[in-house]
């Protein structure tokens, strides 16, 4: 049966070229724009290169300081000595590490001037994130207790700085503010909505200009917790804030006095709203906006689909009085429409698909995002696919259940 209706529903469109016509492209483009978005967001916050580890990661990245009146508040980066005094000796995350937000640099090569994000970290760096190493091998904890000068650079500071980028660069020297380090790395670039980890030249946090020694509590420092499995993260968070509740209050940082400490500890997601929206409520409303414009993509659309749909349905009320008139139930009918229309939105769906592709081949290699790797992953193309099955349900219903409830008076009338 569901063939035959296949079979009728590629009939159906071949009958109307024009008609078919607005309706795919008005499916295709509606499920394009969905796609584009759905990849985008995905590639924002989804556990991706370097940051695989992101659905078992905890992340502190900023301390919230309050007077006694709640009246003025300091919220910024940590030290390194107030992150590793209370992350080193937490017994529930796997690994801990503690690295600084990108500073600017500036290198030359040449007459040439190259502006380069570099990073300080500590040697688990390397094992909480999982880059990928073209060259050489990341700094460890005995690179960082000698006090060596060594750099792990992305390839794109390796194109830029060294004359002839086809030979290795793993034992050549780079200079950034007067300071010569020795490259031991080289991986593959970040992209810069990867927040916390990219940068073009990581150091470790012992090397000139790093500020680990600072003795407050801020500084310019965060830290990842890595749990076990996603299963343990309220475990590690429970830990971690019970060391927060036992810091000594009142205190005070510089000029500012304070009397409350806060240091959020939170999955990827939570934390990334939480930058761009400080107020919890604020993080509400953007939610409910892109859940609302959202639904005006699809909603429009599917508006103006009903009425084509109807349009074209009516066009077959003869059929449907003949096929009552023998006796198919309502339920047939019903599932009839309802399946070419699936079909139709399917048809618009690939479509989109390598309009998708397409799109995103472009964002990738246009250099707009620095290092972009969007892409059509499973959990894109999972989306996509319940986006043209709504899509198709929310358009065919209503016309398909109308025509259905048709008399067969009616229906042969019309």
């Amino acid at each position: 049966m569901l063939t035959n209706y296949l079979k009728i529903a590629w009939k159906v469109l071949l009958r109307h070229p024009f008609y078919t016509f607005i309706t795919l492209f008005g499916i295709s483009f509606t499920l394009t724009v969905l796609m584009v978005l759905t990849a985008f967001i995905d590639h924002l916050v989804g556990s991706h290169y370097p940051e695989t580890n992101r659905y078992r990661s905890l992340y502190i990245e900023r301390i919230r300081l309050e007077d006694s009146a709640r009246s003025s508040m300091m919220s910024t980066s940590m030290s390194y000595r107030f992150l590793a005094d209370i992350t080193k000796t937490l017994k529930t995350p796997e690994r801990v590490s503690i690295f600084s937000t990108p500073h600017g640099s500036n290198a030359y090569a040449g007459s040439r001037k190259i502006k380069l994000d570099t990073k300080f970290t500590d040697a688990n760096f390397w094992r909480v994130m999982e880059f990928d190493f073209l060259e050489g091998k990341p700094y460890n904890e005995q690179n960082i207790a000698n006090g060596e000068f060594v750099a792990v650079i992305t390839d794109r500071v390796k194109e830029a700085y060294f004359d002839n980028p086809d030979e290795p660069a793993v034992g050549k020297s780079i200079e950034l503010e007067n300071v010569t380090y020795r490259v031991i790395g080289v991986v593959r670039g970040v992209p810069l909505t990867r927040l916390f980890t990219a940068a073009d030249v990581y150091f470790p946090y012992t090397v000139p200009k790093s500020n680990y020694q600072n003795t407050g509590n801020t500084g310019n420092y965060q830290a990842i917790l890595l749990s076990k499995d996603k299963k343990e993260m309220e475990e590690v968070r429970h830990e971690f804030q019970g060391r927060i509740s036992q810091l000594p209050l009142p205190g005070v940082e510089g000029w500012f006095k304070y009397a409350v400490l806060t240091v959020p500890s939170e999955p990827y997601v939570e934390n990334f709203l939480g930058i761009l929206f400080s107020r919890k409520d604020t993080v509400a409303i953007f939610i409910g906006v892109v859940t609302f414009v959202m639904l005006m993509l699809m909603g429009l659309p599917t508006l103006n689909l009903i009425n084509l749909n109807v349009s074209r349905i009516m066009e077959r009320s003869s059929e449907i009085g003949i096929r009552k008139a023998f006796g198919a139930p309502v339920r047939a009918l019903l599932w009839q429409f309802i399946v070419e229309n699936i079909f139709i939105t399917f048809i618009g769906g690939a479509v989109a698909l390598a309009f998708t592709l397409t799109i995103i081949y472009l964002v990738n290699t246009s250099g707009w995002i620095a290092h972009a790797d969007l892409a059509i992953n499973f959990s894109v193309f999972a989306v996509s696919v319940l986006l043209c099955l709504l899509f198709g349900l929310l358009s065919g219903v209503l016309p398909a259940l109308r025509m259905s409830k048709l008399s067969i008076i009616e229906a042969l009338k019309s």
